[in-house]
């Protein structure tokens, strides 16, 4: 998540860009709705698709080097971006037969117009240890027995992929990640459960961290040593969407050096 706080230009116009800067590319359908008073959502869709997240999340780059005039931060999701903005700021600028929100989607839809460049996620390549015991991974043995597969499989095929960071939230640095092989989805829990900080769970085709203790209902199969959030760091969270993990499989010996900053 990134914010921003500017001043308007004297015609509170969205600033141009030059075309050899940008490459025109085109974008999947699209449609553009208000999210209350002071934000808009860009929604491509309701779907898991690996070219709208980069789509999605080019987009987002080039708002963080070019924010539309009024705008406070963006915040990319799965398949929709969503743009918050200065209702006063924005009131400021717009026509008087516009609202608030017509006028920012003017600015989106000029962008879009205007073009931007749409390229592969150079986001950090993470590797993530991961202790599968069963103590850290009670619900190893079910996703197993639901695909008929041993529970030293379901570690296997987990640490064999490398995943992609489609998106962060439900907590700070909560990264959801995907997508797992079909061999070791499963739907997750009907009621949610108390669980540890690092608590490493599938919940469908998608796998994340628990990044505090938190309720949650994903089905657990292990459990990191690492930090995912931290409010006194710079960077606040390890992850960051368009990021790549790799989880490897360590003993609990191994976690609890890590834990213990041994290592």
């Amino acid at each position: 998540m990134v914010s921003f706080l500017f001043s308007l230009d004297m015609n509170c116009k969205v600033k141009s860009v030059s075309s050899n800067e940008i490459i025109m590319q085109g974008l999947p359908s699209y449609t553009i709705f208000p999210l209350g008073d002071s934000a808009l959502t860009i929604d491509f869709g309701n779907v898991i698709d690996f070219g709208i997240n980069e789509q999605v999340i080019s987009l987002f780059h080039h708002l963080t080097n070019r924010p539309l005039a009024a705008m406070k931060e963006a915040i990319p999701a799965y398949s929709s971006l969503t743009i918050h903005y200065n209702f006063f700021e924005a009131n400021k600028c717009k026509e008087p037969d516009q609202t608030v929100f017509e006028w920012m989607k003017q600015q989106v839809e000029q962008m879009i117009t205007e073009g931007f460049e749409i390229k592969v996620s150079a986001g950090n390549n993470m590797r993530i240890p991961v202790c599968y015991t069963e103590e850290f991974g009670p619900d190893i043995k079910t996703i197993a027995e639901a695909n008929g597969i041993a529970a030293e499989d379901v570690i296997s095929i987990h640490t064999s992929t490398a995943y992609k960071v489609f998106m962060l939230g439900f907590l700070p640095g909560f990264a959801y990640m995907g997508e797992v092989d079909e061999k070791i989805s499963y739907a997750r829990k009907p009621k949610p459960e108390m669980l540890k900080a690092g608590s490493v769970g599938i919940a469908g085709r998608q796998t994340g961290i628990y990044p505090l203790d938190s309720p949650g209902g994903w089905q657990i199969i292990g459990r990191t040593p690492l930090e995912l959030f931290n409010k006194k760091n710079d960077q606040l969270t390890l992850l960051s969407a368009g990021d790549s993990v790799q989880f490897y499989s360590i003993t609990k010996d191994e976690f609890e050096d890590i834990k213990a900053g041994n290592t």
